[in-house]
């Protein structure tokens, strides 16, 4: 589905001729600038419901559709992080990397749990504790981001890259197609936002 200004990618690789020189312009003056016209990364969300006559909003599933010139941008940013991603992520991290799988963890799990039932030793000295992060990527404070990335070694260019295309989204709700309000959001990352690991 298109983004706010109504293009889709198969317009752009239709009309490439056309469309691709001024695509490619606004790219490489992102890498130069570290900033685009912000119009770009405006946002409609629609709410897709997940069950018959939804009543509250946890019934339904947010899709973010960004303008397609904006996926181009994180896309290309995604993809030189992704090459890096094996390297910064534990090797007891199951999620996020190629070739390893989030379902690894209900495996693990189970044998923890089993243990701790059945070996006598682990009976007074263990516990279990669940937790939920539930929306965390919502949680996400954007100040804690920038840290993190500079205290992982990432170059400060890098950092002004990433922290624009979070920092500059706004939204708009489609309520029976027509987009309407507005959200400025100071801290999160979005659902569907490519450069979230699970994108």
């Amino acid at each position: 589905d298109p983004g706010p200004d109504g293009m889709t990618a198969l317009f752009y690789q239709r009309f490439w001729d056309l469309t691709g020189p001024d695509l490619v312009k606004v790219v490489q003056n992102f890498h130069s600038s570290a900033s685009f016209d912000e119009r770009l990364n405006e946002t409609n969300i629609c709410l897709i419901p997940k069950i018959d006559r939804p009543r509250r909003m946890a019934e339904f599933r947010p899709i973010s559709l960004c303008n397609v010139s904006y996926k181009v941008i994180s896309k290309v940013l995604s993809s030189r992080l992704k090459k890096i991603l094996p390297d910064l992520i534990s090797e007891t991290q199951s999620a996020f990397v190629a070739g390893r799988l989030i379902t690894d963890n209900i495996l693990v799990a189970q044998e923890n749990f089993h243990a701790l039932r059945t070996n006598p030793a682990c009976r007074k000295k263990f516990m279990a504790i669940k937790t939920d992060m539930s929306k965390a990527y919502g949680r996400v404070e954007w100040s804690f981001l920038r840290a993190l990335m500079l205290k992982m070694g990432f170059a400060q260019k890098w950092v002004d890259l990433i922290m624009f295309c979070v920092s500059s989204v706004s939204y708009k709700v489609l309520l029976n197609g027509a987009p309407r309000g507005f959200i400025k959001p100071t801290r999160g990352i979005r659902q569907g936002y490519p450069l979230r690991p699970n994108s």
